[in-house]
């Protein structure tokens, strides 16, 4: 699954650099592939894009925090720390974002890492019983 790997390093990238639009369009292939959290975690970042989007160059303020309302119900079931990202300041540094302009959301942690089906299939092997 290196293509994802690389679909959320390209997605961090843009995020950092305040392309969020289309940070969200490079990460939308890999949800709808994706399934259980990381499907959810997936859905939640691309709504906090969107949100960051639609306030920032759309002008649409209300809309943005309807997205990140949106973002949230996703992100609410994924745990704190998700791929040695920090959701919840994630979600605190978008919200900060919203409502100050001037202020510019930092991606927090490390870029998400995917397992390959390989080492998926793999993990019951190495981790031992359950």
């Amino acid at each position: 699954m290196d293509d994802a790997n690389s679909c959320w390093d390209r997605t961090v990238e843009l995020f950092e650099s305040g392309a969020f639009w289309e940070a969200h369009e490079v990460l939308e292939p890999y949800w709808l592939e994706a399934d259980g959290l990381e499907r959810e975690f997936a859905a939640g970042v691309i709504l906090l894009c969107a949100a960051l989007h639609k306030a920032r160059a759309m002008g649409n303020p209300r809309g943005g925090r309807r997205n990140y309302a949106k973002a949230l119900r996703h992100l609410a079931l994924v745990p704190d720390t998700f791929h040695a990202v920090a959701v919840r300041t994630l979600e605190a540094d978008v919200h900060r974002a919203l409502v100050d302009p001037t202020e510019r959301p930092r991606w927090p942690g490390s870029t998400p890492r995917v397992a390959s089906d390989r080492e998926r299939a793999a993990a019951p092997l190495a981790g031992g019983s359950s």
